[in-house]
């Protein structure tokens, strides 16, 4: 049995295999369980293994990498056309064999487990943040409900709080006293776990030579770098910075018809997570970075006498994602004399 590409659709159980010969044509077709698909690709000759990029297919990759495998993982939103008829994961597997063949397909690099730590690392941050922001929130509801109306921002919440809880005279009942207690050693506790999840970032941002060198960028941070550098990898998947770019959602869409041009908002594609930090640190570094005597701040000033404040911002996220490959793919630190006329 001459197999060429095997496709496998994952699932969290069982997976659906399918083999291609080198003319396209199906020669395998079975349901397995996860380590059984180890198993039989193993008795393969080396061939060319495609899976959607989802949860479980990068340790399934590293898996069949090691036995000598081509793993090649690939957009869901990319295999989607070649489903033929109605779907089901026989169909799928075939649909994934099938685009892994086409020479434009666009494939996802396969993640270490250390940039798969480093990711996870970053989602349990972003879910604390949440959670305090929605504990916040329900405070600020609750002291709301009872007249006391908080200004907004994290510090002046907690000095409201100090003063209502630690004073000698109760203000709030006894009950919701105890309540409102409760809720602020809760988000102490959370305070307490996102420090130390930044002390972490900050001291893998000084151990990695790619996260030292993103440093250098005005807007990057510890945060930034380590999960550019989680996420993005090898920096020469991607073939130039714009491509980088657009592949977190900073370039514009294009609704174009009858050869004529119209450009809308940014895509909005790839990591929310991702575009929302370089944003923040474009949004950050903006008002230093437009007074600089560079190419940049002259850039950046006629973007500022012609556009919202807002759209400058982001423009500058999209010039951040092409710095950030530019340093990645020629192992480069910043110079902000480069970008000087």
């Amino acid at each position: 049995m001459d197999v060429s590409v095997l496709g496998i659709d994952l699932g969290k159980n069982s997976c659906s295999v399918v083999g291609l010969d080198a003319t396209g044509k199906v020669v395998v077709r079975r349901r397995m369980r996860r380590d059984t698909v180890i198993t039989y690709a193993a008795g393969l000759p080396a061939c060319v293994v495609a899976m959607e990029a989802c949860c479980g297919a990068h340790h399934m990759g590293r898996a069949l990498a090691r036995q000598g495998h081509a793993v090649r993982l690939m957009s869901p939103e990319y295999v989607r056309p070649y489903v033929k008829a109605q779907k089901n994961d026989d169909r799928d597997a075939e649909a994934i064999a099938e685009a892994a063949t086409r020479p434009t397909m666009r494939f996802v690099e396969l993640k270490t487990e250390e940039q798969l730590d480093m990711q996870t690392l970053h989602r349990i941050r972003d879910q604390l943040v949440g959670d305090r922001t929605s504990l916040m929130n329900q405070i600020r509801s609750l002291l709301l409900e009872r007249g006391y109306i908080v200004p907004q921002g994290r510090a002046k919440l907690a000095v409201r709080l100090g003063e209502m809880l630690d004073g000698d005279e109760p203000v709030l009942g006894s009950r919701i006293h105890r309540l409102v207690s409760d809720m602020r050693l809760r988000w102490i506790a959370l305070d307490d776990r996102i420090a130390d999840l930044n002390a972490e970032f900050t001291e893998a941002a000084r151990s990695d030579e790619r996260t030292r060198r993103l440093l250098t960028i005005p807007g990057i941070g510890a945060l930034n770098a380590t999960a550019l550098v989680a996420a993005v990898g090898d920096a020469r998947t991607f073939g130039r910075g714009r491509d980088l770019a657009a592949w977190l959602g900073l370039v514009p869409r294009q609704a174009t018809t009858g050869g004529k041009p119209r450009l809308l908002g940014i895509t909005k594609r790839g990591s929310r997570y991702l575009r929302k930090n370089l944003i923040q640190g474009a949004r950050a570094s903006l008002p230093t970075m437009s007074k600089s005597d560079t190419r940049l701040g002259a850039w950046l000033r006629g973007l500022l006498s012609r556009s919202h404040h807002n759209t400058v911002v982001v423009a500058l996220a999209a010039k951040m994602a092409r710095i950030v490959w530019a340093l990645l793919r020629h192992e480069r630190t910043y110079d902000p004399a480069a970008q000087a006329a």
